[in-house]
């Protein structure tokens, strides 16, 4: 399959997105009260001299680029213009981006992540992305950590009081002033690259995300419902 060429038109649209957009999100997200649970697994990670794979929904991609900023972390991004000026926004938070989806280019994707992780630079999934359905994982990070041996990294976010869009993957915007619970999980090895191996890590990572989840509205004092 080709890929997608942007066209100039698009290209400045996706860069004046990107410019006021990430000044617009810095703005709401100093306004945030934040409570972490489980920051320990990724302390962790670190000081044994690997990189974590950061695996999360793609529901939840907006207080997570602004509490995980400027480590470094790559993640891929689609190969289309929604793509472009989302990887334009987290560059200015400082990560790097491997252009790619489950759908074009992600084996190639891949292949560029390998790379990172070995240099030393964590990776960064939305699990379910980019188009879902949602809350399904999709098998590209646990490919990736049977592949290199390096751990996978849950975590999920919860808002206090938030907007809710009206997409796929119903993408969480924190308000103003909300309390904002991130829950990270124990690492998640994955012994391989086999089709059994994968199909049983994605369940697991799954549930993992599950409890992770009720356990960030717990910590908002939301309902699990």
């Amino acid at each position: 399959m080709s890929e997608p060429v942007l066209t100039p038109g698009q290209l400045r649209r996706a860069g004046a997105i990107s410019a006021l957009g990430a000044p617009v999100i810095r703005a709401l997200a100093a306004t945030w009260r934040w409570h972490v649970e489980g920051y320990a697994h990724y302390e962790s990670i670190v000081a044994s001299g690997r990189q974590p794979i950061m695996a999360f929904w793609h529901g939840r991609i907006l207080p997570a680029t602004v509490f995980f900023k400027n480590r470094g972390i790559v993640v891929i991004t689609s190969q289309n213009f929604d793509g472009e000026w989302i990887a334009g926004i987290i560059r200015r938070f400082g990560y790097g981006t491997a252009r790619g989806s489950s759908s074009r280019g992600g084996a190639r994707a891949l292949v560029q992540l390998r790379r990172d992780l070995a240099a030393g630079r964590p990776a960064g999934f939305t699990l379910d992305g980019p188009r879902g359905p949602a809350r399904v994982a999709q098998p590209g990070a646990v490919f990736l950590a049977g592949a290199t041996g390096y751990p996978i990294l849950p975590f999920h976010f919860e808002a206090s009081r938030f907007w809710e869009m009206n997409s796929w993957d119903r993408t969480q915007v924190p308000k103003p002033f909300s309390r904002v619970a991130l829950a990270i999980g124990a690492p998640l090895h994955v012994a391989g690259t086999a089709k059994d191996t994968i199909d049983a890590a994605r369940i697991d990572l799954e549930r993992a995300l599950g409890a992770l989840e009720a356990a960030a509205k717990d910590a908002v004092g939301r309902s699990r419902a």
